[in-house]
C-alpha cells in the first residue's frame, strides 16, 4: 500500500511539473536600437576677447589625429581685415603622429573679407574705433582675399600677431595668441574672435576666394563675434556611431558589473569586434552589408524567451576607448506579461576597464584614429559605469532602445 502511494505520489508531482512547464509563456522579441545623437560638424569651438596690443590670450581644447585649428581675430583699426590661418586651418599633427607644437606665426596672414571699401588704416571713420555705428561702410562685394594679394595702397602690421601652440599632454593642446602689433608703426586692439577644431575636409569660417559670411561680415568689419559663434556652436558638439554588438538570453549574459571584461567584451568594447559571441547584430537597418551606426540609423535583432528569460546586450560607443551602451538583467516578462516598448530608461553607458580612457571624441588610441586594434593602454579595471566628460551627451540623448514582444 505504501508503495502504491508513493508511486501515485511521484506521478502526481511529475504530472504537475510538466503542466507548469506547458503553462510558461513564450514569445518573440524585436529589440531596436537607434543612434539619436543629433549630427554635429565641429567637435569643439570658443571665442577669444578682445586682445589689446602687448597682451595676449590662451584658450585649451582636445584635438586628435586628423584634426585642425582655424581662428579668425578682427584687426580693429581697420575696415574688415582679420588675422586667420589658411581656410583648410592648422594641422595640430604632422605626418608622424606627432603634436605640432611651437610659434607657427609663419601660418598666421592678414585677410581683407571683401565686405568694405578700405579705408587708411587708422585714420578711416568708418572703421570699428570711430564709425557712428556697426556696418556703416560702403560695400565691396568683394570675396575674401589674403591681404598680400590685394593692391588698395596702405600698408598693415603683417607680423602683427604671434601665434604659438603647446602640447599639454593626451589630446590636451594650449593656444596662445600675442599682440604684437605695439611693436609695429600702427597698434591695434585685436577684436573678439572665434576658433574651431574641424577635419581636413572643412573649411570653416571662411573660404578664400568666396563671399564672406554674414558672421564673417560682423567679425571682420564691427568686431562682433555673436553672429559667428552662433553659428558654429550650434554645429559643435560629439557625435559618435555606434559598432555591431552582440546579445543573450539568459546566462552568461554579455557583460557583469564589478567583474573583469572577458576577451570577447574587451574586443567588443575597445575594437567594436564582437565575433567572440554567438549572438550579433551588425547590418543597420535597411542596409545590404555589416557597418556601423550612424545617427539616425538603427539595429534591429529578433529572438524567442520564454518567462524567467533575461536579456543582456552591448554596442560600442565607437568615439571613446572602451565605452558601451548596454542594458543587463533586462527581465523579459513580469507576472507573465511580455516586456513592450521604449526600454531606454534600463540601458547604461558603460567601461569595460579595459582601456585607459582618453578624451572621448579625440583619443588617438579610439577606433576612428587608432594604427590598429587594441593599442590602447591596459587599465586592468572591472565594469563600471563610464564617467563620460560633459561635453558627452545623456544616456537618453545617445540611443533609444525599443522592444516589442509578437
Amino acid at each position: 500500500m505504501k508503495k502504491a502511494f508513493l508511486l501515485t505520489l511521484a506521478f502526481g508531482l511529475f504530472f504537475m511539473s510538466c503542466k507548469k512547464d506547458e503553462m510558461k509563456v513564450s514569445k518573440d522579441f524585436t529589440v531596436t536600437i537607434q543612434n539619436v545623437i543629433d549630427v554635429r560638424d565641429f567637435p569643439s569651438s570658443g571665442t577669444t576677447g578682445l586682445i589689446m596690443p602687448g597682451m595676449s590670450e590662451s584658450f585649451t581644447f582636445n584635438a586628435g589625429k586628423g584634426q585642425y585649428l582655424k581662428f579668425a581675430t578682427m584687426f580693429a583699426q581697420s575696415n574688415d581685415i582679420f588675422y586667420a590661418p589658411s581656410d583648410e586651418g592648422i594641422a595640430l599633427y604632422d605626418a608622424n603622429g606627432m603634436a605640432v607644437t611651437g610659434d607657427l606665426s609663419a601660418m598666421i596672414h592678414l585677410w581683407d573679407a571683401g565686405t568694405e571699401v578700405n579705408e587708411e588704416p587708422g585714420v578711416g571713420m568708418n572703421q570699428a574705433p570711430r564709425q557712428s555705428a556697426p556696418n556703416t561702410g560702403m560695400d565691396e562685394n568683394g570675396t575674401v582675399a589674403l591681404v598680400a594679394n590685394i593692391s588698395d595702397g596702405f600698408n598693415y602690421p603683417m607680423n602683427g600677431l604671434k601665434f604659438s601652440l603647446s602640447h599639454d599632454g593626451g589630446t590636451m593642446f594650449t593656444a596662445t595668441i600675442e599682440n604684437k602689433t605695439n611693436m609695429s608703426t600702427l597698434a591695434s586692439p585685436f577684436a573678439p574672435g572665434v576658433w574651431v577644431i574641424h577635419n581636413d575636409s572643412q573649411k570653416p569660417l571662411f573660404t578664400e576666394g568666396a563671399m564672406a559670411s554674414a558672421g564673417l561680415e560682423a567679425m571682420a568689419e564691427d568686431g562682433d563675434n555673436s553672429k559667428m559663434n552662433a553659428n558654429i556652436s550650434s554645429k559643435t558638439g560629439y557625435v559618435s556611431p555606434y559598432a555591431p554588438g552582440a546579445y543573450m538570453i539568459g546566462d552568461p549574459a554579455v557583460f557583469k558589473m564589478g567583474d573583469a571584461a572577458s576577451s570577447a567584451l574587451e574586443a567588443l568594447a575597445e575594437d567594436g569586434d564582437p565575433s567572440g559571441f554567438n549572438n550579433v547584430f551588425n547590418t543597420p537597418d535597411g542596409a545590404s552589408a555589416p557597418g556601423p551606426l550612424h545617427p539616425g540609423s538603427s539595429y534591429s535583432f529578433s529572438f524567442t524567451a520564454e518567462e524567467g528569460d533575461d536579456l543582456s546586450f552591448a554596442t560600442m560607443l565607437v568615439q571613446s576607448n572602451d565605452w558601451f551602451i548596454g542594458g543587463n538583467e533586462i527581465s523579459l516578462f513580469s507576472n507573465g506579461t511580455a516586456l513592450s516598448g521604449d526600454i531606454t530608461s534600463m540601458v547604461k553607458l558603460y567601461d569595460a576597464g579595459t582601456e585607459v580612457d582618453e578624451f572621448a571624441g579625440a583619443g588617438n588610441n579610439q577606433p576612428l584614429r587608432q594604427s590598429g586594434p587594441n593599442t590602447g593602454m591596459d587599465e586592468n579595471g572591472t565594469v563600471k559605469m563610464a564617467s563620460p566628460g560633459a561635453h558627452v551627451p545623456s544616456v537618453g540623448n545617445l540611443v533609444k532602445v525599443t522592444i516589442t514582444a509578437n
